[in-house]
This record gives structure tokens, C-alpha cells and sequence, in this order.
């Protein structure tokens, strides 16, 4: 697709992601039907399934040759990159969107070959939409965001998840030990998308976690490439879209100093082990 293409795309998503939101703003004041996944904290509610059949509906009607990777499982399951390929999440963030009615977004990245083309990360409550094409820069509502600038580690603000106070048979905790000392401090908003939106935004300088899946992701990692910024995987190695992995992404400066500090902890015996492939 040509520019005017990727554009009339941009306009439609932004139509759609602003009708779900309209959705789950009048969703909260009427009960939820709310039930549980994999664990106590990995809730699903009738809304992320209304919301997911609204956005995968609009785009097969819109773009019948795509296919598109969704949480609940409305969407497709695909071998490749090749296509048109949309990642949606349509509540990332379930539990704060229970219990807080705050922190939760809608997600949507589009990817062309592999290729990150558009993305769109709707901070419902805050009525914030950061979203981008690709090559023509990343933007938070109509605000044009900055290329991320050389930072350290001892004035950078660190958002990492409650995991690493946990018992954790994925990770030792020390091995950021000494980041976090260092740093001017840490953040956790338990909504993934909003979190990689902040790095591209510069509102938090890193973000760091062991397992996410691709709609968590999809969308805020082309933000972040958009401003100059960088995403791995937590040793260095680059990211499957197909996949469930460990998310590490900043500037470039910053994750090159973080990087380097994670391999030289693995290499002195502490454990790192990423998250089961799907």
C-alpha cells in the first residue's frame, strides 16, 4: 500500500478505536460479567470479547485479505509474517479495567511482511491515543513525539513488573539489582501497551518484562522504533511477532547499558529463561 492507503487506514482505525472506547467508558457503570483465564489475576470480561468481535469485524470488512492475531480468540492463527498482519488487544490491562477503571487500552498494530507499518495505543480513561505511520512520525493525540535522547542510568525512570519482588522460576532477581539502585527509580502500570507508548513517549525511559504476548506488544514496539528507540528481547536477541517473550526497550543508550549489565549477570551464573514459545 501507498501513503494515501496507510493514511485512509490510519483515519478509520483512530474512528474505531474511539467508538470502543466509547463502549467501555459506558460499559462501567453497568455490571461486568467477569470471569477467570489462566490465573486468580488473569481475568477475561464479556466486554474484551464484545470489543475484540467490534475491531475484528470492522477490519475484515475493510481489509478482507488480512489476518489478525487477537487475545480471545476471534482472530487467526497464522505460520508467518507474509500479508497484512493486525495484532488487537481489545483491553489491554483486564484487571485494572476491573478494579482500578483506569490504566487500560486498546491496542492495534498493523504489520506488512513482517514489517511494522501502523500503530495505535488508546489509553481509554485518559482519552489518549498515541499512534503512528510508519516514516511519518509518532504521535500522542496530535502531539509529535521526540526522538528518544541519550539518557543514563542513574536519571532514568525504569517501569518493571511486580515479578521481580516475586519468587520467580523465570528469572533471578538480582540480576537488576544493581539497575534498580542505580536508577532514579521504577514504575509499574500493570497495562503493557500503555508502558511501551510511555518509553516512545518519554514519560518512562525503560521498560523490562519476562513474558508478553504478540498483541501486547505488537503496536508499542513500532512507536518506539518510530522515535529512534530500540526493542529486544532480555538478552539481547531480536523479537518473533509470533511469539510469547521478554520485552526490553528503550533508547539506545540506555538498553545498550542495560543489556550489557543483564549478560554479564547470566554470564556470572544467575538464570535467565525465557517464557515457553506458543
Amino acid at each position: 500500500m501507498d501513503h494515501k492507503d496507510w493514511r485512509e487506514l490510519h483515519d478509520s482505525v483512530v474512528e474505531w478505536i474511539l467508538q470502543a472506547g466509547n463502549k467501555l467508558r459506558s460499559s462501567l457503570s453497568s455490571p461486568l460479567e467477569v470471569s477467570v483465564k489462566t490465573a486468580y489475576n488473569d481475568l477475561v470480561t464479556n466486554m474484551d470479547k464484545t470489543i475484540e468481535q467490534f475491531l475484528i469485524g470492522k477490519i475484515r470488512e475493510s481489509y478482507p485479505d488480512s489476518k489478525v492475531i487477537s487475545e480471545e480468540g476471534f482472530g487467526d492463527a497464522p505460520e508467518n509474517l507474509d500479508g497484512m498482519l493486525w495484532f488487537v488487544d481489545p483491553i489491554d490491562g483486564t484487571l485494572n479495567y476491573v478494579m482500578q477503571k483506569r490504566f487500560f487500552a486498546i491496542s492495534i498494530g498493523v504489520y506488512e511482511n513482517g514489517k511494522g507499518k501502523a500503530a495505535f495505543v488508546y489509553d481509554v480513561m485518559a482519552n489518549e491515543l498515541f499512534h503512528c505511520i510508519s516514516g511519518f512520525g509518532a504521535y500522542r493525540n496530535q502531539q509529535r513525539l521526540l526522538n528518544l535522547q541519550p539518557i543514563k542510568v542513574e536519571d532514568s525512570l525504569i517501569d518493571l513488573s511486580m515479578s521481580w519482588i516475586k519468587p520467580n522460576r523465570r528469572i533471578d532477581p538480582d540480576i537488576l539489582t544493581d539497575i534498580i539502585r542505580r536508577s532514579s527509580g521504577t514504575r509499574a502500570y500493570g497495562a503493557a501497551s500503555i508502558e511501551l507508548a510511555y518509553v516512545a513517549a518519554g514519560i518512562i525511559d525503560a521498560y523490562f518484562t519476562m513474558r508478553l504476548s504478540p498483541w501486547d506488544y505488537a503496536a508499542g514496539l513500532i512507536l518506539i522504533r518510530e522515535v529512534g528507540g530500540i526493542a529486544t528481547r532480555a538478552d539481547g536477541s531480536p523479537i518473533n511477532l509470533l511469539s510469547r517473550t521478554s520485552v526490553l526497550t528503550s533508547g539506545r543508550f540506555l538498553h545498550h547499558e542495560i543489556e550489557n549489565h543483564i549478560q554479564a549477570q547470566v554470564a556470572a551464573g544467575k538464570f535467565l529463561k525465557e517464557p515457553p514459545q506458543f
